[in-house]
């Protein structure tokens, strides 16, 4: 047959390592694909296998935990260059298929490929099932993610292996348009009930049990359109299945892709590092518009903070399903003063400009300690609640030797505007003697001019906003630094 006679679809999905250090890549460890007829979704060929990377040393004890791929297991696996004409054989000239595609597998798939100096194989199209139900049905089910898509339909718990995988995917399709298909024949009733814009039903999990949440739905009076006797069948299934929709808002898949790598480059949170303890840090920086001053009343004392004030909600926004903190209704920021700098900048990690991404470590006070408990008590049954397979991360860290000295990560976000980056942060430098404050202004992107001024026993004052993080099964709060003050001795 040739490529341009190739009308199946080849649903992939790809288990790779998890990069450790700064600048290294990720290895291809297993690749499984599933080719399936566009008209009945039936399945006309599979195909799986592991792969050993050039370098063992690669799959580390994280990548291990994520997949359950261990050094063993791929040992005596061939190497990519071995399957690389079968893998081109399924993929070109198809329309390839998978959950989240565009940003993680088929970067990965291209860079396989460059590694045994051969042409990447090329997509007849793209179907990305995350920007797909984000569009059609995102919102009501959580935060999108596969485990999360399958957790609400009941399909099990996501084994992180690529065969296993790509058949999950399947089945969420297949649940996700059955949806949208019955909500589309009896739109006043079905749609009042389940979907819900701009707030979403989801579902959580109680002593083991699925159970929804109901939430309010108005539907659009705009009818649905009529069937083009011209449409594909494919068009005319979603058409049909689709709910009904002002005919202002149509739906482009390559914007909406376009849109979500942008968002998840901008909103995707690093994991927090902790002293001595294996960690990573991979996800992109924060683009925080610059300000020209952050307002102090904006910001409480950990002694002005009401436990029993502090609330955590959900807000929804495109489909994200971000944690907010808030105290008597008002998004919850802190000042601490005099924080004392336990460990100094850190440039372990870099973002996906190879750029460092900074955090340093202070003692946390008992006061602030309390307020922080609370908050991710708050954050983490909200978060369960949404049926997340990651694992949460507490903000203070009691670990290592360290339990008469709890300390917290502060992050300083980076700020990118075209090819210029600069700090996220306002740093200002406080004289002892006179008390007064001056704004450090500068010249460039530079983490060794911070290295010497936060050291290891230096005091500053921290203006801090809590921010959600979900990546690489990895989740919780992280301490944004919006305005450090600096003590000088």
């Amino acid at each position: 047959m040739s490529e341009q006679q190739r009308s199946e679809i080849a649903f992939f999905d790809l288990e790779t390592t998890i990069p450790t250090k700064p600048g290294q890549g990720y290895a291809v460890l297993e690749f499984g694909a599933i080719l399936v007829c566009p008209r009945k979704l039936v399945e006309l060929e599979s195909y799986s296998t592991l792969l050993c990377p050039n370098d063992l040393s690669l799959i580390s004890s994280l990548s291990e935990r994520c997949n359950g791929i261990s050094r063993a297991a791929v040992s005596s696996a061939p190497p990519f260059a071995h399957v690389a004409d079968k893998i081109f054989d399924l993929l070109n000239g198809r329309i390839w298929a998978g959950h989240n595609i565009l940003r993680f597998d088929c970067p990965r798939i291209r860079e396989a490929f460059a590694e045994v100096n051969r042409p990447p194989p090329e997509p007849k199209g793209i179907i990305d099932s995350l920007a797909l139900l984000t569009q059609r049905f995102g919102r009501r089910a959580g935060n999108m993610k596969m485990a999360t898509l399958a957790t609400y339909f009941g399909l099990g718990q996501q084994t992180h292996r690529s065969l296993d995988d790509v058949r999950m995917n399947l089945e969420v399709l297949k649940y996700c348009a059955t949806v949208l298909f019955l909500e589309s024949s009896l739109p006043d009733i079905l749609t009042s009930d389940s979907w819900v814009s701009p707030s979403t039903s989801t579902r959580t999990r109680s002593a083991g049990r699925v159970m929804p949440v109901e939430m309010n739905y108005t539907p659009s009076s705009v009818p649905i359109t009529e069937n083009n006797e011209n449409q594909t069948s494919g068009q005319r299934i979603l058409t049909s299945a689709e709910p009904s929709r002002p005919t202002t808002e149509s739906f482009n898949l390559r914007e909406l892709s376009e849109e979500i790598m942008a968002d998840a480059i901008q909103e995707d949170n690093v994991m927090e590092e902790r002293p001595t303890t294996e960690s990573l840090d991979t996800s992109p920086p924060l683009m925080i518009p610059p300000e020209s001053s952050r307002t102090s009343s904006e910001f409480l004392t950990p002694d002005d903070v009401s436990i029993s004030s502090i609330t955590a909600f959900i807000p929804f926004y495109r489909g994200s399903r971000r944690i907010q903190l808030l105290h008597n209704a008002i998004q919850l920021k802190l000042v601490c003063c005099h924080l004392k700098v336990r460990f100094g900048i850190s440039t372990k990690f870099v973002d996906q400009a190879d750029r460092p991404k900074l955090s340093f470590v202070v003692d946390a006070p008992p006061s602030f300690c309390q307020v922080l408990d609370v908050c991710d008590s708050h954050a983490q049954r909200l978060f369960m609640d949404s049926g997340s397979s990651s694992e949460w991360r507490p903000m203070v860290s009691r670990k290592n030797g360290y339990w008469n000295f709890p300390t917290v990560r502060l992050q300083i976000p980076t700020v990118v505007t075209g090819d210029v980056a600069s700090y996220g942060t306002e740093i200002f430098q406080k004289e002892a003697s006179s008390g007064t404050e001056q704004k450090l202004v500068f010249s460039k992107f530079d983490p060794a001019e911070l290295e010497r001024l936060f050291i290891s026993g230096s005091s500053v004052d921290a203006f801090i906003s809590l921010d959600q993080y979900d990546y690489q099964q990895n989740a919780g709060i992280r301490l944004v630094a919006e305005k450090l003050v600096i003590h000088s001795s």
